[in-house]
């Protein structure tokens, strides 16, 4: 089963997130969420155990049929690719609405 690879810190999960990956799902492809294993400080105040669960609460239905697969990975340094990899690369233009949501203001409203 192949999938469509979103990569990210998830810190925390948001509806700008879903409509990321609603993009993938809604044109009926399978999505891998891969949570970068990043030191919790005030950035990343959540381990990437508490963001996976969360994730995987948030999307359980589209988890338990397989549609959405979320793993932890090694934090990057870089994301590299040869040619003739057999994917896609492809970017994801949100509308206004969702493109000004801020990881960074969620965050700051969650220790109000």
């Amino acid at each position: 089963m192949k999938y469509s690879l979103f990569i990210g810190r998830w810190q925390p999960w948001h509806k700008g997130h879903r409509w990321l990956i609603d993009q993938r799902l809604n044109s009926g492809f399978n999505v891998c969420i891969a949570i970068r294993e990043t030191a919790q400080d005030n950035s990343n105040p959540f381990t990437p155990e508490e963001v996976k669960n969360n994730i995987e609460k948030e999307l359980f239905d589209l988890v338990e049929s397989k549609r959405v697969k979320v793993i932890t990975i090694p934090d990057l340094e870089s994301v590299n690719y040869g040619r003739g990899g057999g994917y896609d690369i492809i970017e994801h233009v949100p509308p206004s609405d969702i493109g000004k949501i801020s990881a960074t203001e969620i965050r700051k409203n969650m220790s109000k």
